[in-house]
């Protein structure tokens, strides 16, 4: 009798762990299109989860970690910064106080830019790539849409245009882009280069304007025709304003499928992309050949990796069955170790710094 039982429950628990193997595995086996190669860039970093942001400088990939904190920065919340090889070994990390989701290289400062808590209390910290020296929080000195920030991109001239997120008023008449710039102890808001009600042109047929009411102002990227493109997250929405800051500044708007997080355009060619599953805690590449200015999304709610028509909206699934896919960046598909010069992805910005980095623990 002794013996049955024992037979029964070790059937039993063999039969529940490989339910549970079996389930782990459908989960954790992303499928990618034909014609694509995927593969586990950086498995999940221990003591970090949930990857967002990925930046490329020079030779080196950084990934900023939420680590599960409140998107307003309560509650103690401490992202990571973690630096890898453009070979997934991981080089270094570094803690910012604070939700960290923006993360984006200035290539004129050569300090990387990681933005806090994106619904209020917002910071800002310089990190140093060559060594993850970092400066304490710099808050910024105000919020006139009266949430957080998000994401940052770069201009040719150096300009930092920031997106201002979780907006406080529906409809949003507030800045939904602003312009920053830095002090001694602060990050200076200039002032707004985009109102979350402005007209725009519709890019969808059968085309025609409209007034926005941009209420998820997310990830920032310029174009490779120099326009600013804004993720209006929650909005289902990519709004490109050409000419950003000058007099002849205008504003279109690509209504999408579904939501999206960051947004990359292909240099056309061999490239490997780079995103990162929050749910899983991976780091993905996908290496195709992917056209000249071809939009790629990280469609978070679809659990998908998509190329997005830039004419109608309409999504194509690249890769599927991701666990909250949202950070991206595109670099060389077999880059060289002595390669400098990469693109950085989400921000839209060249980096190059000469230095050579050992894996941690080498």
């Amino acid at each position: 009798m002794h013996h049955l039982c024992t037979s029964i429950s070790t059937r039993a628990l063999s039969l529940a762990f490989a339910a549970s193997l079996a389930a782990v595995s459908a989960h954790a086996a992303p499928t990618a299109a034909p014609g694509y190669q995927l593969s586990i860039f950086a498995s999940p970093l221990a003591g970090s989860s949930a990857p967002d942001s990925i930046a490329v400088v020079g030779s080196d990939v950084f990934v900023g970690y939420g680590n599960g904190g409140a998107p307003d920065g309560s509650a103690g919340a401490i992202s990571t910064i973690a630096e890898y090889s453009v070979s997934g070994a991981l080089l270094g990390q570094t803690t910012v106080v604070g939700h960290n989701d923006g993360l984006r290289y200035d290539a004129q400062t050569g300090q990387l830019w990681a933005i806090q808590n994106e619904d209020g209390n917002p910071n800002l910290v310089l990190v140093n790539p060559a060594n993850l020296a970092k400066s304490s929080p710099l808050p910024f000195s105000t919020t006139p849409h009266g949430g957080g920030y998000d994401d940052v991109a770069f201009s040719a001239d150096g300009t930092a245009y920031v997106s201002a997120s979780n907006p406080a008023h529906n409809p949003n008449t507030a800045p939904a882009i602003v312009s920053v710039s830095l002090s001694a102890t602060q990050a200076l808001v200039n002032g707004g280069v985009l109102a979350g009600d402005a007209m725009a042109t519709v890019i969808n047929p059968p085309g025609g304007s409209t007034t926005l009411n941009l209420q998820d102002p997310d990830s920032l990227i310029f174009a490779p025709d120099g326009r600013l493109v804004l993720d209006s997250q929650g909005d289902k929405q990519l709004i490109f304003v050409r000419g950003v800051g000058s007099k002849s500044q205008s504003v279109s708007v690509l209504n999408l499928q579904d939501e999206v997080d960051d947004t990359v355009f292909a240099r056309g060619g061999e490239q490997r992309l780079l995103f990162s599953d929050t749910g899983s805690g991976n780091i993905y590449a996908l290496t195709e050949s992917f056209g000249a200015g071809a939009a790629i999304s990280a469609a978070d709610v679809l659990n998908q990796i998509v190329g997005v028509n830039l004419g109608t909206g309409a999504f194509t699934p690249l890769v599927q069955g991701l666990d909250s896919p949202h950070g991206e960046a595109l670099l060389s598909a077999a880059p060289e170790p002595s390669t400098w010069a990469l693109l950085i992805i989400g921000f839209g910005a060249l980096g190059i710094i000469a230095r050579q980095r050992k894996p941690a623990g080498a």
